[in-house]
């Protein structure tokens, strides 16, 4: 038995005490859409009159009253930098829909999304994703137990299906509830709706600014299907990646391919108009308006108005020139807070332990960031936050944790149901064999010869045998922060600091 409401049907099942039914209506109106496809045959070449506008673009509020700029104002001043004209709005594309990816997209949609004149944005996820039975039951308690969320859905007349979808009568896609704003990697957290595109092209081919928020081990794969899109292009887009991974490019000389490199690599966008967001950031608390912050790296063109632009009361974004630290960074945080896990699980979450770990994982970063940069950004303030928080709660210590104690293994592989990618094991295999390269030795000044510079990060070397060839069980992990030979971390950061580790090659330079 069904009853009509707002034009809708729903089965007479009791609702929730608080459950109240509004007599309120609400219309939807599509966003637009050009319908006029961009035209050229010389990829991203830069017109002038848009060099023009952006030679003569003022950062007025990069100096004075940031944080009084209205919403408005920081859409106009980018509007102008990228050269838009009335009528044509700033499109706004994020490409990939886990968990942080989901978050950063909405949380614009939050701020700009009443701007439709000036602002659209859109999310781009793969279509066919299912959501599978436990899950359904899951997201329907959650929907229940929030008075908004189940009062936005019956107004927008989307609450039957996830009540048939609890009783089994229906299936559920990952995209087709990322439009009601629930996240598939984070159903406990639910967002704004977004517009939702599952076709990459009609996502991305007019875009203006392409959020990547896809693990690194996706993102060259879609970013060159992506630059099939762009060939007629006569604009360039700015792209800001969130992906924190490496890969390890051995042949013909070893490099380290960061996903700014490869989104470079797939489309020929310039590198300049590239750029990277990181911080310590957890997606779920980020969405409830906890109070974080977070850098933007590249070229100051760019970071500098588009820090004012992703500013928010509760997410304060600053700018920072030195991309390769931080991405690099972004990718080994991840290496060691699997690590970080496994120590907290198997010393049950010894406060003593935990710290020895931190010494000693921090100074392997130290080291490692100093072969890839002549002059890196020093490991304090948000990057050594972002470090910290991602071994402390991220989900890459979530994984290390659950295998510790024993609730996963490693044969269920890297890609985790609820969680998404666990990009630690990738950046784990990646940087070994980076740094086992022999035309990479460096001076070992305690045994006065060359060595690979694996052989100097001791935890890194046993993550590789635990997680990677898995000749040693997680438990390994304590008799390597236990070894009694092991040196004061602080003579490893010595090391790095003076000695000439800068390896140019290593980025290609």
């Amino acid at each position: 038995m069904y009853s009509a409401i707002f034009g809708c049907q729903f089965p007479l099942i009791k609702p929730p005490p608080f459950f109240i039914f509004s007599t309120g209506s609400s219309s939807f109106t599509s966003l637009p859409h050009n319908p006029h496809p961009l035209s050229g045959s010389t990829m991203f070449a830069t017109t002038e009159s848009t060099t023009h506008t952006q030679n003569n673009h003022s950062n007025r509020s990069l100096l004075n009253g940031i944080g009084s700029c209205s919403l408005e104002n920081k859409v106009d001043e980018l509007r102008e930098l990228m050269g838009k004209v009335d009528g044509d709005p700033l499109r706004i594309v994020g490409v990939g829909a886990g968990a942080w990816g989901s978050v950063f997209t909405a949380m614009l949609q939050e701020a700009y999304g009443g701007l439709r004149d000036k602002v659209l944005i859109r999310i781009w996820r793969r279509p066919g994703r299912t959501v599978d039975r436990a899950t359904a039951e899951h997201l329907f308690e959650v929907i229940n137990s929030r008075e908004d969320v189940l009062r936005r859905l019956i107004r927008r007349c989307a609450y039957l299906k996830y009540v048939e979808a609890r009783l089994g009568d229906r299936i559920l896609y990952a995209d087709e509830i990322l439009k009601d704003g629930f996240c598939l990697n984070m159903i406990d957290t639910p967002l704004c709706p977004l517009k939702v595109v599952s076709n990459l092209q009609e996502a991305v081919w007019d875009a203006d600014i392409v959020i990547n928020g896809l693990p690194s081990t996706e993102t060259r794969q879609v970013f060159e299907e992506i630059s099939k899109y762009w060939n007629d292009r006569i604009t360039v887009p700015v792209i800001i990646s969130l992906a924190k991974g490496v890969e390890a490019e051995l042949s013909p000389q070893p490099r380290i391919i960061t996903p700014t490199l490869m989104i470079n690599r797939a489309t020929g966008v310039p590198i300049e108009n590239i750029l990277y967001l990181g911080g310590p950031n957890i997606a779920s608390e980020i969405y409830n308006k906890e109070y974080a912050n977070a850098r933007i790296c590249g070229a100051e063109k760019w970071r500098k108005p588009l820090a004012v632009f992703l500013r928010q009361p509760h997410f304060i974004v600053w700018d920072n020139g030195d991309l390769v630290t931080h991405e690099v960074m972004g990718g080994l945080k991840n290496v060691y807070a699997i690590g970080a896990g496994m120590i907290a699980a198997l010393t049950n979450e010894s406060a003593t332990s935990k710290s020895v770990y931190f010494a000693h994982c921090t100074s392997e970063m130290i080291f490692i960031t100093h072969l890839l940069a002549e002059e890196p950004e020093k490991l304090a303030g948000p990057l050594l936050a972002d470090t910290y928080v991602t071994l402390l709660k991220g989900r890459n210590a979530w994984y290390g944790q659950k295998l510790a104690k024993g609730e996963l293994s490693l044969e269920m592989g890297d890609s985790i149901k609820g969680k998404g990618m666990i990009q630690g094991v990738s950046a784990v295999k990646a940087f070994y064999e980076l740094l086992s390269q022999s035309s990479l030795n460096v001076l070992n000044p305690e045994e006065n010869k060359l060595v690979a510079p694996v052989e100097l990060c001791p935890i890194l070397k046993m993550l590789y045998k635990i997680l990677i060839i898995r000749e040693s069980p997680v438990e390994a992990i304590l008799r390597a922060l236990r070894d009694e030979t092991m040196n004061d971390p602080r003579d490893r950061i010595q090391i790095a600091q003076s000695h000439v580790f800068f390896r140019p090659s290593l980025l290609g330079q």
